[in-house]
């Protein structure tokens, strides 16, 4: 068996949960990297960049359309074209002005994706996202006023030994908004979000290996 392929079969029996989805972060490395995965079956794959995703995945995912991708990293409203061409998940929605430009190219397109809205659960200067008092008004202009289909919620909690915390504080915003879906957990803390039913973690180095 592949290596990768045996990382990835040895982290789904750990999770044991077929709601759990896994999203396979291929970002930085090439396809020949990641194609023992999806020639495997698996379907989940996140990238934090436009550009290198479209390289990467324009022609694969017209030739194998089970392919489900997101964008996990921050988006730059001059790449919403492009990104909502090509993702069907984008887990880093963070300002009205990105909303709205969203909602402007999903209109145009026909198309709609999945969203979760980024949630700047640590109060972060330096991180994205909608602060925790500004959430609920949010998530009613999404919804109510663009119609784009928010899914769940996603936080990067802050490296301060609280995980345990932050996920717990985003479940329970999650549940506040009778939110489905809950993007939260990578390769270093994903058994611990698990326990505050997150149902999509974000694993790259733990399946794929070190980044160089």
């Amino acid at each position: 068996m592949n290596l990768i392929v045996k990382r990835f079969e040895n982290i789904k029996s750990l999770i044991n949960n077929s709601n759990v989805k896994i999203i396979a972060v291929s970002k930085t490395f090439t396809y020949g990297h990641i194609k023992p995965l999806v020639d495997h079956g698996h379907v989940h794959f996140g990238e934090n960049k436009v550009q290198e995703a479209q390289s990467k995945w324009h022609e694969i995912k017209k030739i194998n359309l089970k392919i489900n991708l997101h964008m996990i990293g921050k988006l730059q409203s001059n790449k919403v074209k492009e990104a909502v061409d090509l993702f069907d998940y984008i887990h880093s929605l963070d300002s009205q002005k990105l909303a709205d430009r969203l909602a402007k190219y999903e209109n145009a397109t026909n198309k709609k994706l999945k969203y979760f809205i980024q949630v700047n659960i640590g109060n972060e200067k330096q991180k994205s996202g909608i602060g925790i008092d500004l959430l609920d008004d949010f998530y009613y202009y999404c919804t109510k006023e663009l119609s784009i289909n928010i899914i769940g919620l996603m936080a990067i909690p802050p490296n301060d030994g609280n995980e345990s915390i932050h996920f717990k504080n985003l479940a329970v915003l999650n549940k506040s908004l009778g939110l489905k879906e809950l993007s939260m957990g990578m390769s270093g803390d994903f058994q611990e979000a698990l326990k505050y039913e997150s149902t999509f973690v974000r694993l790259g180095s733990s399946i794929f290996g070190k980044r160089v």
